[in-house]
C-alpha cells in the first residue's frame, strides 16, 4: 500500500478496524514480542529541529545523558532540519542537467555539518576523528554529484542522496554525546533494516530486520554504549540504499524500538505533545496527556497530525508505549500513547 492509500485508510471514518482489535485478528509481525531485557531499554527519537546546530545537539545529548544513568538508551536521529530538502534539491538539479548548481547545494550541505562539528569544540583527538568521518561522507556526496550527469535522476539516486542527512546527523550526535561523557557509536540503519526495492517508499522486512538489528545493537547496549541509529533509511538485499518515505523517521524509530525490545519510545520534537487540533491555528487547542492507540488513530482519522501512520499499528502490535515530548521543554510531561485494558490505559 502506498502512502496515499495508507493516509486514505487513516482518514476514512469508520472504515479502518481499530488497531488493537486488528492486532488480535491478524499478527503484523508473526514473531514474539516479549524480550528478556524489555523493561530495561528505552528508545529516543529526535527530529531535525532538535539537532540543528551545536547548541541544540548538546542540549539534546544532555537528555540522553540523564536517561542513560538509569537504563540503556537507543537513539534514532533524523537529518538536521532542512537538510533532506536540500539533498533532494541536489537530485532535482542533477535531473535538470544543472550540475554546477547541484554542486553548490551539495557544498552548502557539507559546510553546514563541518561548521557544526567545529562549533561542538571537541577534544582535538576526537575532533580529528569525526572530521575524518565527515570528510569521507563529503567525498561520497560530492561523488554522487560528479557522477550525476545530465540524465534524469531516478529513485535509487534520490534515496542515496537523501540518506546523507541522517548519516551526518548520527555522527554529529555521537560526537556531542562523547563530549559530555556518554560513550556512543553511530550506526547505519542500512546495515540491518532490510527493505524491498521500492525506492523512496521502501517497505521493511520486519522479521529479518529484527534478527539482523539485534546482532548489531544488543552487544552495544550490553556494553552500555548508546547506539545512534540513522532513521529514514534501509537497504535492499543486495545493499542498495533505500528510504522508507518522507517523514518516516518516527516509523524507523518504532521499528528500531521493536528490534531492541524497548518498553518505551519517546518521540522528541518541538511541540508539547498531541493536541486536539493544531495549536498554531486555534487558541482552543488542548494538549492531550493520555491516549490509547485507538484514540490516537481516531485523531489521525479526523485529520490531526499525530505520528507517521505506520507508527501506531506497529506500536499496538508490540505494546510499546509511545511518548510525544518537547525537546526544548523537557519538564513538560507530553502525551502518552499506550495499550488500553478494560477501558483504561494500562
Amino acid at each position: 500500500m502506498n502512502p496515499e492509500q495508507q493516509e486514505a485508510s487513516l482518514n476514512a471514518e469508520g472504515e479502518s478496524e481499530p488497531f488493537e482489535r486488528a492486532a488480535k485478528r491478524e499478527s503484523v509481525l508473526s514473531l514474539p514480542v516479549e524480550l528478556p531485557s524489555r523493561q530495561q531499554v528505552v528508545a529516543f527519537k529526535f527530529g531535525g529541529s532538535s539537532l540543528l546546530g551545536a547548541q541544540r545537539l548538546l542540549h539534546t545529548a544532555a537528555l540522553v545523558q540523564q536517561e542513560s544513568t538509569t537504563r540503556p538508551v537507543t537513539v534514532v536521529v533524523s537529518a538536521m532540519k532542512g537538510v533532506t530538502d536540500r539533498l533532494l534539491r541536489v537530485g532535482q538539479l542533477l535531473g535538470d542537467g544543472r550540475k554546477s548548481q547541484a554542486r553548490e547545494e551539495a557544498d552548502a550541505v557539507v559546510e553546514l555539518h563541518r561548521v557544526t562539528l567545529e562549533d561542538l569544540r571537541l577534544h582535538p583527538l576526537e575532533h580529528e576523528r569525526f572530521k575524518r568521518e565527515l570528510r569521507l561522507l563529503a567525498d561520497d556526496l560530492l561523488h554522487e554529484v560528479t557522477e550525476g550527469g545530465n540524465k534524469e535522476t531516478d529513485g535509487a539516486r534520490l534515496d542515496r542522496l537523501a540518506s546523507f542527512g541522517e548519516r551526518y546527523a548520527s555522527r554529529l550526535f555521537a560526537a556531542a554525546l562523547g563530549k559530555i561523557g556518554v560513550p556512543a557509536v553511530p550506526v547505519a540503519s542500512s546495515d540491518f533494516v532490510l527493505t524491498c526495492d521500492n525506492f523512496r517508499d521502501a517497505k521493511p522486512n520486519v522479521e529479518e530486520t529484527r534478527r539482523r538489528g539485534r546482532e548489531i545493537l544488543l552487544p552495544l547496549l550490553e556494553e552500555r554504549l548508546v547506539p545512534v541509529v540513522t532513521g529514514f533509511i534501509g537497504a535492499t538485499k543486495d545493499g542498495r540504499i533505500t528510504t522508507l518515505g518522507r517523514n518516516s523517521s518516527d516509523y524507523s524509530a518504532a521499528l528500531i524500538a521493536h528490534v531492541v525490545g524497548a518498553e518505551e519510545l519517546v518521540i522528541w520534537t518541538d511541540v508539547d505533545g498531541v493536541y486536539t487540533i493544531n495549536p498554531n491555528e486555534s487558541a482552543e487547542a488542548m494538549l492531550l496527556h493520555e491516549l490509547s492507540y485507538d484514540e490516537a488513530h481516531a485523531l489521525a482519522s479526523s485529520g490531526a497530525k499525530v505520528l507517521h501512520p505506520r507508527v501506531l499499528p506497529l506500536a499496538a502490535e508490540t505494546k510499546i508505549t509511545v511518548w510525544v515530548r518537547n525537546t526544548f521543554k523537557p519538564q513538560t510531561r507530553g502525551t502518552r500513547i499506550g495499550p488500553q485494558q478494560n477501558g483504561e490505559l494500562a
